[in-house]
């Protein structure tokens, strides 16, 4: 029985990927941060380590005799210092790697980057050849570039089997931020539309990314490459915010904002925010006004071809199984 190491594994993917890996017969074990509730966990027979990635030590126990690494725990957010992002993303991110260097066990190292790694502009048919800047909007996805820089190149120096996948934004049961929150907002009649809501969303089902990250493990090619990964539909703004306002029973909203306008919004909030020392984002930034506004449509072809992956969950049956899972639960 194989054992695999997830990272995160309380959160939203990681909590589909404990799921998944069970039922699949691994032996998992979860790195966990000391005072994170492990029922769940336990009932499931997951041996918890209870650590951080911050923490080197702990990393040292957590990774022994694992044969994959599922690395899905981050901080996220588009607020705030980014030296605070980097010391998980990109330590913690070290911390592992350096654990994990040498050991002839290790099968696969997954490394779960994200679609925010590409310039903040419209996105057309984008695919992996597509250089990746050196700044960012925020200290997430500034941190995520590091990131993938950093895992690529243990991969040349120390032969560390990694695979990076940069899925879109996940959506499914058991988020506990962006959705809830999408759906505060609606209730409030909050959320406008940006350009009509007419430009893409780069939607990935939280199922459809567990699928892909198995076939990271399995296809021998897949080390030390790099797979953008998407539910495989072009799904609008508009598209995706009416279906979760439907599903929910909430009023859809009923107003739209010109781009241009919204970004001058944006500039100025966090201007003003930041002179301030706001510790909470206002309620437009960059990092917002790219989910909301731009194009973002990236190509999947290199993960069909290589992975052979083929989304199983439609963007309709995704939705379905989300929302039937937000009423379930009162959110």
């Amino acid at each position: 029985m194989a054992t695999c190491l997830i990272t995160g594994a309380t959160g939203f993917l990681g909590s589909h990927l404990v799921e998944a890996c069970v039922a699949r017969g691994y032996a998992v074990r979860a790195l966990v941060r000391a005072g994170t509730d492990t029922t769940q966990l336990e009932k499931q027979g997951v041996t918890v380590v209870r650590g951080d990635v911050i923490d080197p030590e702990a990393v040292r126990q957590a990774v022994e005799d694992v044969q994959v690494v599922f690395h899905c725990a981050a901080k996220v957010g588009d607020w705030g210092p980014v030296e605070n992002y980097r010391t998980v993303n990109v330590e913690g991110l070290r911390n592992l790697l350096e654990a994990v260097k040498g050991k002839t066990l290790l099968q696969r190292f997954v490394h779960f980057s994200s679609l925010g790694v590409y310039a903040a502009r419209h996105h057309h048919g984008t695919d992996e050849n597509e250089p990746l800047p050196d700044h960012h909007v925020d200290g997430y996805t500034q941190t995520k570039v590091e990131a993938e820089k950093l895992v690529l190149r243990y991969h040349k120096e120390h032969h560390v089997p990694v695979v990076v996948l940069r899925p879109g934004f996940i959506y499914g049961p058991r988020d506990r931020t962006v959705l809830p929150k999408l759906i505060e907002n609606l209730k409030l009649g909050e959320v406008r539309y940006l350009a009509k809501g007419k430009n893409a969303l780069n939607t990935i089902y939280v199922g459809n990314l567990v699928e892909a990250a198995f076939l990271a493990v399995e296809k021998p090619q897949a080390i030390g490459q790099v797979y953008n990964l998407t539910d495989g539909e072009v799904v609008s703004k508009k598209q995706f915010i009416d279906a979760v306002a439907n599903g929910v029973g909430v009023p859809k909203p009923t107003r739209s904002v010109p781009l241009w306008v919204a970004r001058v919004a944006a500039w100025v909030m966090e201007r003003r925010a930041r002179r301030r020392g706001d510790p909470q984002a206002p309620r437009l930034t960059q990092g917002r006004l790219k989910f909301l506004g731009l194009n973002l449509d990236f190509s999947i072809e290199k993960a069909k071809r290589e992975l052979g992956y083929k989304p199983h969950w439609t963007f309709e049956k995704g939705m379905a199984e989300t929302v039937a899972w937000y009423r379930e639960h009162g959110v």
